[in-house]
C-alpha cells in the first residue's frame, strides 16, 4: 500500500501535536499535588494558633483577679486574638510574603511577653506565666521552623525561651530545671525536619509526576511517527534503490535517519529514566541517539549511570570517534560501540573494519593543526581523569577504549 505524501504525513504530525498541548490536563489538577509542598504544615500550625490563643483567654480569666492593671491586661489578650486571626490567615494563604509575618510573629509575641510586666506585681510574674503563654509563644517557633528548617526553627526557639525566662527573671543556675527551653526548642527542630522533609518529598513527587507525563507524551509521539515519518523514510529508502543513480545515496541517508528515529523511539522508556536526579545520568541512551545503518551500540541491559558531565564528554568523544570512523575508514566501514560498566570505571570502545591508520599519520595529522583526536578525544577523556588507548593497524581495523572512572555523583 502507497504511504500519504511526506508533506501530508508531517503536517498531521504536527497537527496532532498541537491539538494533545491544547487537551492536556492540568497535572495538579490531575494529580493532586500541591503547588506549596509546606501548606498542609501551615493550616496545623494556623489551627494550633487558634486551640493556644483559647488555652490563653482561659489562663487569662483565671489570673485576672491577680493582675494590677486589669484592664490593660485584656487589651493586650485583645492584641494577642487580632494577630493570631491575622497571622493565621497571612500564613495559611500567603496573602503576603510569609517571611515578614514569621519575623513580625517574633517581635509582637516577645513583646507581649515583655508587657506582662507592666501588668502585674514582681512576685506574680516571676513565678507565674507571662500573659503570652508558653503554648501560645510556641507558634513564633513553629512558623520558624516550618518556613526555615530545623535550625531556624531551634534558634527560634531558644530566642523566645530565654526572653520568657528573662520577664520571669529565671535566668540562673537553676535554669535547666525550668521546661521552657527544652520544650521550645524540640518544636522547633522536629517541626524544622518536618518541613525539610515535605519540601524534598514534594520535590520528588512532582519530578515523578513530570516523568510520567513525557513518558506518556514520547508514546503517544511514537505512534504518530511511526504512522507517518517512519512509513516515509520506508518508503524513501526502497524507491531511492529501486531507481538508483543519485537517488541511491538519497535512499541511504533515509534508511540511517529511519534506523536512528527508530532507536529515539524504542528509547522511550530509558529516555524518562536516564536522568537519575542530582547529577547522575544514564550514559547507554546518550550513545544510542548516535546508532545507523553503519554503527551499531551494544550496552547492558541496567542503567549506566555517571556524572552528567563525564556522559556529556563521553557521548562527545564517542560521536568525533565515529566521525574519523565515517570520513576515513573507507565508504563501507561499519563502527561498533560497546559500553561497559565495570564498577568505578566505564569502558566505552569505538572499533571499525576499516582501512585502519598509517604509521605517523596522527602525528602528522596534528602537526598539520588538525587535532580532532588529540584534543576532541584524548583531551576530553584525560580531562575526565581516564584513560584514551588507540589500537590500529593499516588494513586492520582501528580500535579506541576510553576508561572513565564514573564520578562521585553518580554512587
Amino acid at each position: 500500500m502507497t504511504p500519504e505524501p511526506e508533506q501530508h504525513s508531517v503536517g498531521r504530525l504536527r497537527a496532532g501535536w498541537r491539538r494533545r498541548r491544547a487537551e492536556r490536563p492540568n497535572l495538579r489538577a490531575l494529580t493532586g499535588v500541591e503547588s506549596d509542598p509546606i501548606a498542609p504544615l501551615w493550616r496545623a500550625s494556623q489551627a494550633f494558633r487558634l486551640v493556644t490563643l483559647a488555652y490563653a483567654v482561659t489562663y487569662q480569666v483565671s489570673s485576672v483577679p491577680n493582675y494590677s492593671n486589669a484592664k490593660l491586661s485584656w487589651a493586650i489578650v485583645g492584641v494577642m486574638a487580632i494577630w493570631s486571626g491575622v497571622s493565621a490567615v497571612a500564613l495559611t494563604h500567603a496573602t503576603v510574603p510569609r517571611w515578614w509575618v514569621v519575623l513580625a510573629d517574633q517581635f509582637v509575641i516577645a513583646a507581649i511577653m515583655i508587657a506582662t510586666r507592666a501588668v502585674s506585681e514582681h512576685d506574680w510574674y516571676t513565678a507565674n506565666q507571662t500573659i503570652a503563654t508558653t503554648l501560645w509563644a510556641a507558634n513564633a517557633v513553629l512558623s520558624a521552623a516550618i518556613l526555615c528548617g530545623p535550625w531556624i526553627g531551634v534558634l527560634s526557639g531558644l530566642g523566645i525561651a530565654l526572653v520568657s525566662l528573662s520577664v520571669k527573671e529565671a535566668i540562673n543556675s537553676e535554669v535547666w530545671r525550668d521546661a521552657t527551653i527544652p520544650m521550645l526548642v524540640s518544636a522547633g527542630l522536629a517541626i524544622g525536619l518536618a518541613s525539610s522533609t515535605a519540601t524534598r518529598a514534594h520535590a520528588q513527587l512532582e519530578r515523578a509526576v513530570r516523568l510520567a507525563a513525557a513518558t506518556e507524551e514520547r508514546e503517544r509521539l511514537a505512534r504518530e511517527v511511526h504512522d507517518g515519518v517512519l512509513q516515509v523514510l520506508a518508503y524513501v529508502q526502497r524507491r531511492g534503490t529501486e531507481i538508483g543513480g543519485p537517488a541511491a545515496e538519497l535512499a541511504q541517508k533515509a534508511g540511517e535517519q529511519e534506523v536512528a528515529l527508530r532507536v529515539l523511539i524504542s528509547e522511550q522508556g530509558a529516555g524518562a529514566s536516564s536522568d537519575a536526579g542530582g547529577g547522575a545520568v544514564d550514559l547507554r541512551p546518550l550513545l544510542r541517539t548516535q546508532a545507523r545503518t553503519s554503527v551499531s551500540i551494544s550496552a547492558p541491559g541496567d542503567p549506566v549511570l555517571v556524572s552528567r558531565h563525564i556522559g556529556t564528554e563521553l557521548a562527545a568523544a564517542v560521536a568525533t570517534a565515529l566521525s574519523n570512523v565515517e570520513l576515513h575508514a573507507g565508504p563501507r566501514a561499519k563502527a561498533f560501540v560497546l559500553v561497559e560498566d565495570v564498577g568505578d570505571d566505564v569502558i566505552v570502545s569505538v572499533r571499525d573494519d576499516g582501512s585502519g591508520i598509517a604509521p605517523g599519520r596522527l602525528d602528522e595529522a596534528e602537526a598539520e593543526g588538525r587535532l580532532g583526536v588529540s584534543r576532541s578525544i584524548r583531551g576530553r577523556i584525560e580531562g575526565l581523569g581516564g584513560t584514551a588507548d588507540l589500537f590500529t593497524e593499516p588494513g586492520g581495523g582501528t580500535e579506541w577504549e576510553f576508561r572513565v572512572p564514573r564520578g562521585r555523583e553518580s554512587r
